[in-house]
């Protein structure tokens, strides 16, 4: 049997087409998050090494605390360590890695931080990811004994996500877990979370449910429109050059 090539004139049209119709379906995919690999995520082993008893107390890998706040509280937490042997350091990330919850995340990085349960004694680490804007924290043995897990969950899920829930207050959150940790890992009373103040317009910032249902079956309708343009359009441009070829 023989085996039959296209028509040089007839081939190159036709990876023409294939090349106009991939190259407007791969966008399209992408801008409607078929194929979107997560952007920025951050794994564990990424995160800068920081060892017990280092003088880095803030590791803002997300870029979201000032440096003159971020001084601050390196200052508050160096005179904590100094003086009580408890060290509190802060992380903040853009994103966790697929897979990884905010806590699996701050798990893994305290244990990589201080593998020997010698170094984590007196360990306290608080980590936020800035695209969920959630907070995990971990304590060691000895500086749990002052800072037991109620108010450990309090710091996380109170103290730093206040700020965040009435306007991405990122500095403000920071300055006021470092003063409540260092509060209490001195063995002083501890002063609470910040009162939540619920005024702020929250229908501004989260859409409805009748409007995210009625955006979607719009993109829906417009991606379908734009696959059959990219079908037809080409195949339209094709039989008007055959027939104008001929």
């Amino acid at each position: 049997m023989k085996s039959y090539s296209l028509r040089p004139r007839f081939a190159r049209l036709v990876r023409l087409c294939q090349t106009g119709l991939v190259g407007l379906v791969l966008p399209l995919v992408i801008v409607f998050g078929l194929a979107v690999s997560p952007a920025g995520a951050v794994a564990v082993f990424q995160v800068p090494t920081v060892a017990a008893g280092d003088s880095t107390w803030v590791v803002d890998e997300a870029n979201i605390i000032s440096r003159i706040n971020e001084n601050k509280i390196s200052s508050r937490m160096g005179e904590l360590a100094a003086t009580t042997g408890n060290e509190v350091r802060i992380v903040t990330i853009h994103h966790f890695d697929y897979g990884e919850t905010i806590q699996t995340f701050t798990d893994k990085l305290f244990e990589r931080w201080y593998p020997t349960p010698e170094e984590q004694s007196s360990q306290t680490l608080l980590v936020l990811d800035e695209v969920t804007k959630t907070v995990g924290i971990r304590v060691g043995d000895q500086s749990a004994a002052l800072l037991d897990a109620d108010v450990a969950t309090s710091v996380a899920q109170e103290t730093v996500l206040y700020p965040l829930l009435e306007g991405d207050k990122y500095n403000q959150a920071f300055l006021a877990a470092s003063d409540r940790l260092g509060a209490v890992l001195s063995g002083k009373e501890d002063p609470g979370p910040p009162a939540f103040d619920d005024s702020f317009d929250s229908e501004s910032t989260f859409a409805s449910a009748e409007a995210t249902a009625e955006n979607r079956g719009s993109t829906t309708i417009l991606l379908v429109v734009l696959l059959v343009l990219a079908t037809v359009i080409p195949m339209a441009t094709y039989f008007w050059y055959a027939g104008f070829g001929n």
